[in-house]
């Protein structure tokens, strides 16, 4: 049996670190979870191996493919909150002023419960598309990005409350 290539690898860790509380840490239990979700994207995974350049639209569906997987496991458990925001949601998403106005209002749904997951997605692509050239302005946005939503997490987090922030 080939050693799995780094792609695979890291999508197994992906969905250990995700499913944390199914999986206990068991890479054979992400494995079964990592095969589901590549099972339903079966025809968009050969469509990658005929064109190598659909490789990042694959990963974009693997990964809204668990970000749903996810929403519905926490749909199940009333006493966990969970947010989904996409970041490439709209064209302004990704910006100061939207990023903070969608951000409040998913943490403002979580605030009610004591364990929380805010999961957010494609903010990487969404400041530094991987069509551009990743220029030292457009990596100093988004690294203060991703600090302008740890502190808006943090800031606005009841003390009480545990609150995961996952960025994928």
């Amino acid at each position: 049996m080939p050693a799995p290539s780094r792609e695979e690898l890291r999508r197994l860790h992906f969905i250990n670190a995700l499913f944390v509380e199914l999986t206990g840490h068991d890479l054979y239990l992400a494995e079964q979870i990592k095969s589901a979700i590549a099972f339903s994207l079966a025809e968009f995974e050969a469509q990658t191996r005929e064109h190598p350049e659909y490789a990042a639209r694959y990963d974009a569906a693997f990964n809204a493919a668990a970000a749903r997987l996810l929403q519905q496991f926490f749909a199940g458990q009333p006493t966990h909150g969970f947010f989904h925001w996409d970041a490439n949601g709209t064209t302004t998403s990704a910006t100061p002023l939207f990023t903070r106005a969608e951000l409040m209002t998913g943490l403002k749904q979580l605030a009610t419960f004591r364990e929380s997951t805010l999961l957010v997605t494609n903010l990487r692509p969404a400041l530094l598309p991987p069509d551009r050239r990743e220029t030292p302005r457009r990596r100093r946005e988004y690294e203060e990005a991703l600090t302008f939503i740890r502190d808006l997490a943090a800031a606005r987090t009841p003390s009480y409350a545990n609150l995961q922030l996952l960025f994928l």
